[in-house]
């Protein structure tokens, strides 16, 4: 999915590369019967929008529609239909858009739905109409979540570089752990705030987006759209930038709902309390708290080869990290977050 709205004229060497091959890849699957379908993805909106998110596939001869759900390393073994039509319903409302040169959909588009849990649905020709959940924000919610995933919520326990490599050879998303008492922390949030929008922000890969939701749901995390990135050469580069890409969809979200101030939920094993500082300095108006999930030592070591925390810190965002709640699991930061008044208590 596109992070990059401001694209150079001349896409870069490696989009060139990649643009070719899947092009190939698409007259060879389709000389062969492949269809187009589209994988939904939650998404979210509120008064008269919504942002409408899914990515259209190649599929073989009888297959009913396409998934990311399927496990191992065809998870990522997945072919993407450029230039696909998607009709969009959204209420009385219908759009017709195309998919981008990675097969995504991502578009605000007009809607009427009511605030709450919706769906859109979504269309391509020759294949069934397929729902999209959407959560439509009340225009009078002023309270929102922000939360990474990663290292936060599930334990990691391994390097960066090889997490692409567990999740695409993982049998089962049940081989992983949450972190201790996040879900009931986020479950108390919303019971403290029962409008609360709750978003998930993780710099993953959206070909695991299915196993991740299926995860976050069976552990009782509070369902919410989940913001995830492609990995692969972009129209600037070889790789996508992971805090590009938390950075911008937390600029996005705060231009989204400005009414809204958001608690950001996050670790300290990579990015997160640079970023959050960051943002809490830029938009203050936006960020109401920030959690910081301390990853313990053996994580932390298991993950990054240090005992250090990682990245460093100016002394501006020194000082907004100097007050944020701090904690090594959920238990902790409750705790702490009560204390501030963010639970009502």
């Amino acid at each position: 999915m596109d992070d990059h709205p401001d694209e150079p004229t001349t896409p870069h060497r490696a989009a060139r590369i990649e643009n070719a091959f899947s092009s190939a890849m698409d007259r060879r699957l389709r000389a062969r019967g492949y269809s187009p379908r589209v994988i939904p993805f939650t998404g979210y909106g509120s008064h008269g929008w919504a942002r409408v998110l899914a990515r259209v596939l190649l599929v073989p001869p009888g297959s009913g529609r396409a998934s990311h759900d399927s496990r191992g390393w065809r998870r990522f073994a997945t072919t993407s239909a450029a230039g696909v039509a998607v009709t969009v319903r959204l209420g009385s409302h219908e759009h017709l858009v195309v998919s981008d040169r990675d097969g995504y959909v991502d578009l605000q588009l007009e809607s009427d739905l009511a605030a709450g849990w919706q769906q859109a649905t979504l269309v391509v020709e020759g294949a069934d109409p397929v729902p999209a959940p959407l959560r439509i924000v009340d225009p009078d919610t002023q309270f929102g979540m922000i939360s990474d995933v990663d290292d936060t919520v599930i334990v990691t326990m391994l390097p960066k570089p090889l997490i692409a490599f567990r999740n695409a050879f993982l049998v089962r998303e049940t081989n992983r752990d949450p972190v201790s008492g996040m879900a009931a922390l986020y479950g108390d949030l919303v019971a403290a705030h029962p409008d609360l929008f709750v978003v998930y922000l993780s710099t993953g890969a959206w070909n695991t987006a299915g196993p991740m939701s299926r995860f976050l749901q069976r552990h009782g995390f509070p369902a919410g759209p989940l913001l995830m990135t492609d990995w692969g050469p972009t129209t600037e580069g070889w790789f996508r930038s992971g805090q590009r890409h938390k950075r911008e969809q937390l600029r996005r979200l705060f231009g989204e709902f400005p009414k809204v101030q958001w608690l950001l939920v996050g670790d300290d094993g990579q990015h997160d309390p640079q970023l959050y500082a960051e943002a809490a300095q830029d938009y203050p108006d936006h960020v109401l708290e920030i959690a910081i999930r301390q990853v313990p030592l053996g994580e932390r070591v298991a993950a990054h080869g240090t005992a250090a925390p990682h990245g460093t810190l100016s002394a501006s965002e020194r000082a907004v990290t100097a007050g944020q709640v701090k904690a090594h699991d959920g238990h902790g930061l409750r705790e702490g977050l009560a204390a501030r008044g963010i639970l009502g208590e």
